[in-house]
């Protein structure tokens, strides 16, 4: 029996020695191991990075970490590679890691301070070196890179000011000497961005929003500047569009929402304003483009198109003067609009201020020469020409379209009232000014009851080949009234009261 009992008891021992597990340490390399794989793989990612083969230097550095994760250096290799790799937020994590790891590894410090300093954060930066000054206060690195992180502060603080100031160019300059320092830093690209739209200088701004974009498509700043471009490019639909796709990735971003506001106010007041153009009521139409104007004094390429609208709203409503003003403004805005120039030049021909229509016009020419604008130069300068002789309409009293009728009468009125017998008992003076009065009717009469003449005249050929020099006033007079004897001047007691009778 008792045989029998140890039998058993022997089997089932062989039973549980068959199933026991191995031991665990037989299939895991001893610690030491991995330390010695870690070390080949930090060794070879310094060949890699020594030969500027960031990337494949990253892998062999992941690889020694995976190894080993409580080695602080070698996350202090890999931040410094990351950074190579422009890779700066990741490269600030295994900085920090490596710090958390060893907090007297000086040069995770000064890396990780690297990153802030890239990234923008000056004040971060700053910490970070001033630990690293701690533990090695003759470390020449740091105290450079310290006094780095003070200058970047120090612009971040005059852009600001600028920018509250709104000199918008000293607010690009600061953004472009703090990204000397801070390369990766998107919010000092974003507001870089901003002044040169705000400057006009809308390609630079849309090529910083749209690397930003690349990178990161959901960047809410980005989208802002994008749509801040294309509206005051006047592309207001279009810049919409950003407004709206910023606010959906940032529903607080003020500026986006403020931008979206004013574009949608300024698209709908101008599209009021020419509809009631269209339909001809030019008060309302001015009404509405002065109001349009008021929306955001920011937007140059908008409002420019709205004086320019103004204006001809208030040609149509007789207020020349103010449409030149507003043409003006329009060209002050934007140089290059040609229809402003050519608006205010057909202003200043309405006004016969031809030497400024010239002037206006030689602009629009040199610029587009087109037949059309050719056409408007040469009929200014003509109407130029015209305006330097005697104005022989002027003269008689009547418009350039009078009939022959009108004429006779204008000089038959003008000759009695400036003939030199009427003004006997005058001055001197007096008569001297009314004898040559007498004959500019004259000779105004001679050229305009002259079809040839008055067709040469209007057309603003010069006259003087006709004699125009030797033409005697009282001869034509004489032959306008018949000959001597059929009229006389007489006057009565109190000087200058004169009257004719025919005889």
């Amino acid at each position: 029996m008792l045989a029998l009992f140890f039998t058993l008891w022997k089997n089932n021992m062989a039973a549980v020695d068959c199933d026991m597990p191995v031991d665990p340490e037989s299939n895991i390399p001893a610690q030491e191991d991995l330390e010695r794989e870690a070390e080949i793989f930090k060794e070879k990612g310094n060949a890699f990075y020594i030969k500027k083969e960031y990337s494949e230097a990253f892998n062999y550095y992941t690889k020694a970490i995976d190894a080993c994760p409580k080695n602080a250096s070698y996350y202090g290799n890999r931040a410094a590679t990351l950074m190579m790799l422009s890779r700066f937020r990741e490269a600030l994590e295994d900085s920090q890691q490596a710090v958390r790891l060893d907090d007297c590894f000086t040069k995770g410090h000064l890396r990780e301070g690297k990153c802030h300093l890239s990234l923008g954060n000056a004040m971060a930066a700053s910490r970070c070196f001033q630990k690293v000054l701690e533990l090695d206060p003759t470390n020449t690195q740091a105290l450079q890179e310290h006094k780095n992180a003070a200058a970047l502060l120090e612009f971040e603080k005059m852009a600001e000011y600028g920018f509250e100031k709104r000199d918008f160019r000293k607010v690009v300059f600061c953004m472009d000497r703090a990204l000397e320092f801070a390369s990766a830093c998107h919010k000092f690209k974003i507001l870089k961005a901003e002044c040169l739209a705000l400057l006009g200088r809308y390609h630079e701004a849309q090529s910083v929003a749209s690397d930003i974009l690349r990178m990161d498509s959901t960047n809410a700043d980005a989208l802002y500047v994008r749509g801040l471009c294309l509206y005051y490019e006047d592309c207001i639909e279009k810049a919409v569009q950003f407004f709206v796709q910023a606010l959906r990735m940032a529903p607080d971003h003020e500026k986006a929402r403020l931008a979206c506001r004013n574009a949608k106010a300024l698209k709908a007041k101008k599209e009021e304003g020419n509809n009631a153009f269209k339909d001809r009521d030019y008060d309302a139409a001015y009404q509405l483009y002065t109001e349009a104007l008021t929306i955001d004094p920011n937007n140059i390429k908008t409002n420019a198109k709205l004086y320019c609208n103004r204006a001809t709203a208030g040609a149509k409503l007789n207020k020349l003067e103010q449409a030149i003003e507003d043409c003006s403004s329009a060209i002050k805005l934007d140089e290059s609009y040609i229809k402003a120039y050519l608006r205010r030049a057909q202003c200043y021909m309405d006004l016969e201020q031809y030497e400024e229509a010239v002037r206006d016009y030689e602009k629009v020419y040199h610029t587009e020469k087109t037949k059309e604008h050719k056409t408007l130069l040469k009929n200014a300068q003509l109407e130029l020409k015209k305006s330097k002789r005697k104005d022989y309409y002027k003269v008689l009293g009547v418009s350039k379209d009078a009939t022959e009728d009108e004429i006779k009468k204008a000089y038959r009125k003008r000759a009695l009232m400036h003939h030199p017998d009427r003004h006997s008992g005058a001055s001197a003076e007096v008569q001297k000014e009314e004898e040559k009065k007498f004959k500019e009717v004259g000779e105004a009469f001679t050229v305009l009851s002259d079809p040839k003449k008055k067709a040469r005249y209007d057309s603003g050929q010069d006259l003087d080949d006709d004699g125009m020099g030797d033409f005697d006033a009282n001869n034509i007079f004489k032959a306008f009234f018949g000959g001597p004897g059929n009229f006389s001047f007489e006057t009565n007691s109190a000087p200058g009261n004169f009257f004719f009778q025919f005889g």
